[in-house]
């Protein structure tokens, strides 16, 4: 499974095997072991024993920095700073920006009571920038704060870019931390300042802070439980509870393992594709992301189009499974589902969808099936999943080498990466809407946002073990090994190019997660026939657009195998726009190969084991 390493210091590690107990109503099923395995050293470090003390030290500071690495951001600063003080024209030309800057915005604040000035006289927010949307911040003395801020801004982001010779990830954190501490003193941000709070406070006689002091409390007191408690449920937002109100598609768990449990959805039609639909969502979020709310399912839909659909539930991961390595996934995931889903549909090959991280282990698992001549995969569907991490966008800045140990460290003494730091991590990437647009509206405004389906299933967080995520940020992210050829499975290296089955890959326009031009790599990389749709939103809300949903827009283009490649700009220019969403393109290409639909297979196997399998949502989504 792994391959030995070669380094002369190299220890053999025989892996701690636990078996769980399984709660079955009155009885208690033993479930499936992860197998021991041999765990090499990671390669180029030294033996991680040797060095307890430092890694002890290393987990307090991550404590105290939120998990970013001080190193890091020390390099990352030295290279701009060096290089700033090595280059006087370039200090001129700044300090030149900020002369004119000044002086525009004083000429501009004398005449802005002049008849006839309008507002965003010097410089307009960006389109996806809604702190001063409303037209309140048109009248001044808000106005010119928020010009002033504006500038200031965009002085800091010519000020710490373009500056010849520094590297270009030491570029990117130092333009991305400067702008976080900006956004801190944004006039959005201060009751005194922001026009919308202060019309809100006259308007209410000020309850609107008193209703934004008990919002403070109230999470206050639900972070501290969950900080002293780390098996707390998740947070009910709402009457989003799973099972009742989301991940609400008729179905049974018809297999479980001590990684997976593998649910099956009852038809909903008279006649079935012969093909069932095996969907692998990522282990870093809640599978119902695509079993919603009953109009925001995705399984629904698909079921309702005459497909057989199987989902991969993820089971979130304690202190306890800090060995289970990411090839465990592959082999405990992809693979037992496929096992499974044979034995119930036997005979039949499988359209295959994967979603984000569960998108790349499928690609990781189709190119391994490939090289073995394994051919059960019908078609390969892929959503916002990378395969070539080299433009993975601002996640990258937490990926170098200084920080993945950092982060190793971190988990080292935990066990696994603990759901703040996922949430914070993702945070940080559109920190003005997910961070001060929300403290602004829950404290200072004295609201909440009106509970949403897509909401709760955020709030619902999981765990990462360690090892796993080590592997996962070292093989792909740092060393990009799966675009490389240098993936490893089971010893032996795997290539994309293998892969010949035809394939669906979505990407969303303004992911921050898996940037849509990172996704389109897909093209350069298989040997087989690709359709590519890009969608409007993002990482989430660009993959949950029922069909009436308005708002939604599309592209799609299929290249065939061997056709000459077309750049993503270029195909973004050449490629119409739709109105609509794109389930229906997917369902109608799922169609075309599928066979006539037929009475539709049975629910679950006939083993003993699984007779007393709960039914969907099944248990491992709740905890």
């Amino acid at each position: 499974m792994h391959q030995k390493s070669t380094l002369p210091t190299a220890e053999v590690t025989v892996l701690p095997v636990r078996a769980r107990m399984a709660d079955q109503g009155d009885e208690r099923q033993p479930v499936a072991p992860i197998e021991p395995q041999v765990s090499p050293p990671t390669e180029g470090a030294a033996d991680v024993e040797t060095y307890q003390a430092d890694r002890a030290l290393h987990a307090m500071l991550a404590r105290l920095s939120g998990g970013i690495s001080p190193a890091a951001l020390l390099l990352a600063y030295t290279d701009w700073l060096m290089h700033l003080a090595s280059s006087p024209q370039r200090r001129i030309e700044i300090a030149q920006e900020a002369l004119v800057d000044t002086e525009r915005f004083f000429e501009a604040a004398q005449r802005f009571f002049s008849p006839g000035q309008g507002p965003w006289s010097l410089i307009e927010p960006q389109p996806h920038d809604k702190r001063f949307g409303r037209p309140e911040w048109e009248h001044p003395p808000f106005n010119l704060m928020a010009q002033a801020f504006l500038l200031g801004e965009q002085w800091w982001h010519n000020a710490t870019t373009g500056l010849r010779g520094v590297a270009k990830q030491n570029e990117a954190i130092v333009e991305f931390s400067v702008r976080q501490m900006l956004d801190v003193m944004s006039p959005s941000n201060f009751a005194a300042t922001n026009p919308e709070v202060l019309r809100r406070t006259f308007e209410s006689g000020g309850n609107n802070f008193v209703r934004g002091w008990r919002n403070f409390c109230s999470d206050w007191t639900r972070l501290m439980s969950a900080g002293l408690d780390v098996s707390l449920g998740p947070v009910a937002t709402g009457d989003f509870v799973v099972g009742e109100m989301v991940a609400t598609a008729r179905g049974r768990v018809v297999f479980r393992n001590e990684l997976i449990e593998l649910i099956q959805y009852y038809p909903t039609t008279e006649k079935v594709h012969p093909e069932p639909v095996l969907i692998v969502p990522a282990w870093i979020m809640k599978y119902y992301i695509l079993d919603l709310s009953p109009q925001n399912s995705l399984v629904k839909y698909l079921a309702g189009e005459g497909f057989t659909v199987f989902m991969i539930s993820w089971r979130n991961p304690d202190a306890a499974d800090r060995e289970i390595a990411f090839d465990d996934y592959r082999k405990l995931g992809v693979e037992a589902a496929l096992d499974t889903v044979g034995d119930i549909v036997p005979g039949r090959q499988v359209h295959a969808l994967g979603y984000c991280l569960g998108g790349t282990l499928l690609s990781i698992a189709a190119a391994t099936m490939a090289r073995d001549g394994d051919d059960r995969l019908k078609s390969v569907s892929l959503l916002t999943a990378q395969t070539d991490f080299t433009e993975a966008g601002e996640l990258t800045l937490f990926i170098n080498e200084s920080q993945v140990a950092f982060l190793e460290d971190m988990m080292w003494e935990r066990g696994v990466l603990d759901t703040t730091q996922m949430v914070g991590a993702f945070q940080l990437l559109r920190s003005n809407d997910l961070i001060w647009s929300r403290l602004t509206r829950d404290y200072l405004m004295g609201e909440r946002a009106v509970p949403s389906d897509l909401m709760a299933w955020n709030a619902d967080a999981t765990r990462l073990p360690y090892r796993m995520h080590s592997e996962y940020l070292r093989k792909l992210f740092l060393n990009n090994d799966l675009a490389g050829g240098r993936y490893l499975v089971e010893g032996k290296p795997i290539s994309l190019s293998d892969i010949h089955t035809p394939m669906f890959v979505v990407g969303t326009l303004h992911d921050h997660v898996a940037p849509w031009k990172s996704v389109y790599k897909i093209h350069r990389q298989v040997d087989a026939d690709v359709t590519f749709l890009l969608t409007s939103g993002g990482h989430n809300a660009g993959i949950v657009a029922p069909p009436g949903e308005p708002g939604h827009t599309y592209r799609i283009k299929t290249e065939v195998a061997h056709a000459t490649y077309t750049g993503p700009d270029e195909w973004l220019n050449t490629v119409a726009s739709a109105e609509g969403s794109w389930w229906p393109e997917w369902t109608k290409w799922l169609s075309a190969r599928s066979g006539e639909p037929s009475e539709p297979p049975r629910m679950g196997t006939d083993a003993a084991q699984t007779k007393n399998l709960p039914e969907a949502p099944g248990d491992y989504v709740r905890h």
